[in-house]
């Protein structure tokens, strides 16, 4: 442990800490763009400079580990300034159509101009004209929105290890594209969509039957119902229906999605989705009552086995089932019907 001072309290915090660790134990909001605590601190933003007593310049906080006696001033009227000056140079050629824009409401770059009072654009740069690209059935990129942070690229190579997307050229026609300027269609992107989940801006963007704004939206964590993992997430729901996936930090899945829990949701609210059990009858399948459907089952089962024995049943069932729902049908084969024909979809 070691003794540091962060905005007049003394305080102690674990020597390996980055000052932006520190912070964050001790409730402090420090900006990021390009940070992400899954990732090594990259300091491509500088938007969590700080401040610090016998320093001349100000250092990233996401990268410079805590030193025992420093003093730290993460609001100070010198690093908001600064703040100030980095996020008008990230607006300078930045479009600002925000209005229009699917990641309005929750596009940090518009939430840190709101908090660092930017009210107009102080320099006038180049803007860039980079043609949009949807050929991902999923998603779409538009890198005249990009602002280089590279949380996508690393997450792509790190994280997913797909390694899809890279940065293309140099200076200020830096951007994120595929090798040889393919479409996204072309590249070995396998559309897990966590490239988009961690763009601060709306450089990827899911494509969205019906606009929404995310004020009118609010988030339930569940678990993803695709296999057996447990992957944790958010769903974005307005007005009763699914409208969005975010990936959340789970222990299995530490804020990762593939292109079934990220994108496949549109299920939920399909109207051809069977809500309750349909029972053939005269030749045609009916909706039933669970109790009507379990006793079919029972009556079917008992005449089976009186006539057939044991072994002419079998059991298939599914990696979107629960690890109890699955011990449990088991059980129903080996402790009720008494045999062991059990399979499973996901079986290879």
């Amino acid at each position: 442990m070691v003794s540091i001072t962060i905005n007049g309290k003394k305080v102690k915090v674990p020597k390996d800490y980055s000052i932006l660790e520190a912070c964050k134990e001790l409730g402090i909001n420090i900006p990021t763009l390009c940070h992400d605590e899954r990732l090594e601190p990259h300091a491509a933003c500088r938007i969590c400079v700080v401040e610090i007593v016998g320093m001349e310049k100000l250092p990233t906080s996401c990268s410079t580990k805590v030193e025992e006696g420093m003093e730290i001033y993460t609001h100070s009227q010198k690093v908001r300034e600064a703040r100030k000056e980095i996020l008008n140079l990230l607006i300078s050629n930045h479009p600002l159509n925000c209005l229009m824009c699917d990641k309005s409401g929750d596009c940090k770059l518009q939430k840190y101009c709101y908090e660092y009072n930017i009210k107009e654009v102080e320099y006038v740069g180049e803007k860039k004209n980079y043609p949009i690209d949807d050929s991902n059935p999923f998603y779409i990129s538009d890198q005249n929105k990009c602002i280089d942070c590279g949380k996508c690229v690393r997450v792509c190579s790190e994280l997913q290890c797909t390694g899809a997307i890279s940065f293309s050229e140099r200076g200020f026609n830096t951007h994120v594209g595929v090798p040889f300027e393919m479409p996204l269609e072309k590249s070995d992107c396998v559309s897990c969509g966590n490239c988009v989940s961690v763009c601060p801006v709306g450089a990827l963007i899911p494509k969205r039957k019906e606009r929404f704004m995310y004020e009118e939206t609010k988030r339930v964590r569940t678990t993803c119902s695709y296999c057996g993992v447990g992957c944790q997430m958010d769903l974005i729901v307005k007005d009763n229906k699914i409208v969005e996936v975010h990936p959340a930090m789970g222990p299995s899945n530490k804020g990762l999605l593939c292109v079934k829990g990220k994108f496949g949701y549109k299920f939920v609210n399909h109207p051809d989705r069977l809500k309750k059990p349909l029972i053939k009858k005269n030749g045609k399948f009916v909706e039933a009552s669970w109790e009507e459907a379990y006793s079919l089952i029972t009556d079917k089962i008992n005449e089976i086995k009186g006539k057939y024995g044991t072994e002419s049943f079998a059991g298939l069932t599914s990696a979107r089932c629960t690890n109890e729902e699955n011990y449990l049908f088991q059980k129903l084969f080996r402790a009720v019907i008494g045999n062991n024909n059990v399979d499973h979809c996901a079986r290879l």
